[in-house]
C-alpha cells in the first residue's frame, strides 16, 4: 500500500516542557478532596442499580443531592467527560487501529480536521514527532481498514502515514488516581485489568442486544433515577437495562460502566506515549511487566516497520513531567530496556468515546469512498 511505504531516517522533534500538553478543556479548575474521592469512585464503577448516585456518594460521605449537585458541577466544568458504558471494540465485531501520520506542519491543523470529520475516529493527537498526529479508528465489519486509512491519507494531506494495529493487548485501563493515594510508578502485583493473548472473537449480539449496546453507550444523565430516562428513550426499563449489561460483563462484551475523565481538567496535564524496543522473544515477559505499573492505562505489542522500530507502546498520564519520567524510568529499571522514547502530546484534536452501531459511517463513506471500493 502506498500510505506504507517506507520514508528514510527518521527525524525527531524536541519534547515539550513538562506540563505543556495542550488540550481543548483550559485550565484546570480547583477540586477538593471529596471531589477527588468522588472522581476516583466514578471512574471505578457506577453502579447499575436505580439509584446510582446514592450508592456512589456513600463511598464518599455524600447523601445522593450532594454527589448529584458535586457531579453536576464536575460535568459542567470539564472534568468529567461522559458516564456510560465501556465496551469491549473487538468483542463488539468492530476492528480498530491506532495510526501514525506525518502532515507537513503548514498543514497539520486542516488535515487533524479532516481525520476528525470520520466518525470512527476517536482521539486524535499531535505529538512531538516526525510523525506528528496520532489517532485512532474503529470499523464495524465489512468495512476495510486499509483502504479506510489510505482514504484519510489523501484527504489530509499526510505525507507518510503508518498502520498500527493491536497485535496484543498487555492492558487497558483508563484509571486517573485524582486523589493521589497510590504511586503511579508502582507495578501492581495483580498485573492488567483488561487483556488479551488472542484477539477475542465477536460476539454474536441479537438486535435487542445491539438497541441496549446504542442504550448504555449515551451518556448517563445526572439525577436521581437516572436509567428510567435513558432506558425510556430505547424502549427499556431500568431492570431489562441491567440484565443486559450483566450479561455484557459476563460475556466480555462489556469492560464496565463508568465515567472518563478530561485528563488535563483533573490535574493530568502530561500526556506521554512510551514506545519500546522490546525483542521479540521477551515480548509476552516484559509487555506484561509494563502493563502492571499503575501509571500505565495502555500497553500494547504492535507491528514495526524500517522506520518504526518499537514493538511495544505505553501510554502515561501524568500531572507533570518528572512524574512521567519517573514511571517511564521505572519501568526501565525493571525490564532492562533502555531503547525507547517518549512521544508527548502537545494538542488533542479529538477524544471521544467509540459509539457502536450508529448510522454516522454510511454519510461519510457515501461523501468520502466512492473513488475506493469497499
Amino acid at each position: 500500500m502506498r500510505f506504507w511505504t517506507p520514508s528514510g531516517r527518521r527525524k525527531r522533534s524536541p519534547a515539550p516542557a513538562p506540563g505543556s500538553s495542550v488540550s481543548d478543556t483550559g485550565p484546570a479548575p480547583a477540586l477538593d478532596a471529596i471531589d477527588k474521592k468522588l472522581l476516583n469512585a466514578l471512574q471505578a464503577e457506577v453502579p447499575l442499580v436505580s439509584r446510582p448516585f446514592a450508592a456512589l456518594g456513600t463511598r464518599a460521605g455524600l447523601d445522593e443531592a450532594e454527589t448529584i449537585r458535586r457531579i453536576a458541577r464536575l460535568k459542567a466544568e470539564h472534568v468529567v467527560r461522559q458516564i456510560g458504558a465501556i465496551f469491549d471494540t473487538r468483542r463488539m465485531g468492530y476492528q480498530s487501529s491506532l495510526v501514525a501520520t506525518r502532515i507537513p506542519p503548514e498543514r497539520l491543523e486542516t488535515g487533524a480536521a479532516v481525520i476528525n470529520e470520520h466518525p470512527g475516529v476517536s482521539h486524535n493527537y499531535g505529538r512531538n514527532h516526525a510523525y506528528n498526529l496520532w489517532y485512532t479508528v474503529a470499523l464495524p465489519p465489512g468495512v476495510s481498514m486499509e483502504q479506510t486509512v489510505q482514504r484519510l491519507h489523501e484527504l489530509s494531506g499526510a505525507e507518510q502515514t503508518r498502520l498500527l494495529p493491536t497485535l496484543r493487548l498487555f492492558k487497558i485501563g483508563v484509571q486517573l488516581d485524582v486523589a493521589g493515594e497510590s504511586n503511579p510508578a508502582e507495578a501492581m502485583p495483580t498485573g492488567a485489568t483488561w487483556s488479551w493473548k488472542t484477539a477475542p472473537e465477536a460476539a454474536l449480539l441479537t438486535d435487542r442486544e445491539i438497541q441496549a449496546v446504542r442504550c448504555l453507550q449515551e451518556d448517563l444523565p445526572v439525577e436521581p433515577e437516572p436509567f428510567a430516562a435513558l432506558g425510556a428513550a430505547w424502549g427499556f426499563t431500568p431492570e431489562q437495562l441491567f440484565a443486559h449489561a450483566a450479561s455484557f460483563r459476563e460475556r466480555q462484551v462489556m469492560r464496565r460502566y463508568a465515567a472518563v475523565l478530561h485528563h488535563r481538567s483533573a490535574g493530568f496535564v502530561v500526556n506521554g506515549m512510551a514506545v519500546w524496543q522490546v525483542p521479540l522473544a521477551r515480548l509476552e515477559e516484559l509487555g506484561l511487566v509494563m502493563g502492571s505499573f499503575r501509571g500505565v492505562s495502555h500497553c500494547y505489542q504492535r507491528p514495526t516497520y524500517e522506520d518504526w522500530p518499537y514493538t511495544v507502546f505505553t501510554m502515561i498520564h501524568g500531572r507533570t513531567g518528572p512524574e512521567l519520567k519517573g514511571v517511564v524510568e521505572a519501568i526501565a529499571q525493571a525490564t532492562g530496556i533502555t531503547d525507547y522514547t517518549i512521544l508527548y502530546s502537545i494538542k488533542e484534536y479529538k477524544k471521544i468515546r467509540v459509539k457502536y452501531f450508529t448510522t454516522d459511517l454510511d454519510a461519510w463513506m457515501a461523501t468520502h469512498m466512492n473513488p475506493v471500493s469497499v
